[in-house]
């Protein structure tokens, strides 16, 4: 840095002092060095630092000389030269917002990365032809954001966001190449629509789910009835063929009654016998009804001639049944 002129003075007057004396031994040339740095010969800018990760520009009177590399740097101060500037060349990250529409005239806001780094090679342009690098960024990555969403609708938004991205890394990689600059990444790390889209989408998103799951119960609850029905006809087909074996058990034992009865009492017919064994099971079913304790209670007309009813009854209930049956077979 530059001192005011008073330290300057004294330096010259130091430094032309040391100059016109004639040489001396190491020891005084030592001192002699001690005494122009005490008098301000750093501070004159003779020596300037510049960080690392960085690169520093040497300028005379303003122009342009050199580049100035990290450490430590002399500069002839005397002759006008100083560090006019330093650029870092570190990766940096500008993060820009922008607000656009969709083309279903949805207002969204986009927050977009930017990483970029100065070439080394062309440092002279990135220092020197551009004032406000972050600046001409930002400009870049609106103009591409607001060409580009403003034709696709709010969900492709959402979906192309490597396509937002990439669109701005290639224009951005074009544009400031030129200048010095290097787009390694961009990213689109938030897309934000309006409070009361984002509310409409997960009323859209809860309905269809919503709808989904009432789907789901209907189909299990179908499931079940069919299953459920399903297990009623198993089970009355399984209760038919019981049944069913069981009547041809009756029938099979009423035969081998009356062919036994016949064979011991010639004098009767098949009928007679039939009806003989009709009645004794008539009698056995009083007998179950009566002996039962949780049976409800059934009235049966019963007296002394009951027994010949009841054959009547069932005889009659027999011709009933197999005129019945013929007139089936009839209208078949």
């Amino acid at each position: 840095k530059r001192l005011g002129a008073a330290t300057y003075s004294t330096f010259t007057t130091t430094f032309d002092a040391r100059a016109r004396s004639p040489p001396r031994t190491a020891a005084h040339s030592r001192a002699a060095l001690s005494a122009m740095a005490t008098a301000g010969y750093t501070n004159l800018c003779c020596f300037a630092c510049v960080e690392q990760s960085a690169l520093g520009f040497v300028t005379r009177f303003g122009r342009f000389v050199r580049f100035a590399e990290p450490g430590c740097t002399v500069v002839n101060c005397p002759c006008g030269e100083q560090v006019g500037g330093a650029l870092s060349l570190r990766v940096q990250q500008l993060n820009v917002q922008c607000e656009t529409k969709t083309k279903d005239n949805v207002f969204v806001i986009t927050r977009i990365a930017v990483q970029y780094e100065v070439l080394r090679e062309d440092a002279y342009n990135a220092y020197y032809k551009l004032t406000d690098p972050r600046g001409q960024i930002t400009s870049y990555v609106f103009d591409v954001v607001r060409s580009y969403i403003p034709r696709i609708d709010l969900d492709d938004v959402f979906t192309t966001k490597e396509d937002i991205a990439q669109a701005v890394k290639d224009e951005l990689g074009k544009a400031m190449s030129s200048y010095g600059y290097q787009i390694l990444q961009t990213l689109v790390t938030d897309i934000e629509p309006a409070s009361n889209v984002k509310a409409a989408m997960n009323d859209i998103n809860a309905a269809h789910r919503q709808r989904v799951a009432a789907l789901e119960r209907a189909e299990a609850e179908k499931l079940q009835i069919v299953k459920a029905a399903e297990a009623d006809a198993e089970a009355k087909h399984l209760a038919g063929q019981g049944i069913a074996r069981q009547r041809q058990a009756i029938v099979n034992g009423l035969r081998e009654s009356v062919n036994t009865f016949q064979e011991d009492v010639t004098e009767v017919n098949a009928r007679e016998v039939l009806n003989l064994v009709l009645t004794t099971q008539y009698f056995d079913t009083l007998n179950s009804i009566g002996s039962s304790s949780r049976t409800n209670t059934v009235f049966v007309p019963h007296g002394p001639g009951a027994v010949s009813d009841v054959a009547q009854q069932i005889a009659a209930g027999g011709i009933m049944a197999a005129a019945t049956t013929q007139t089936m077979k009839r209208g078949r």
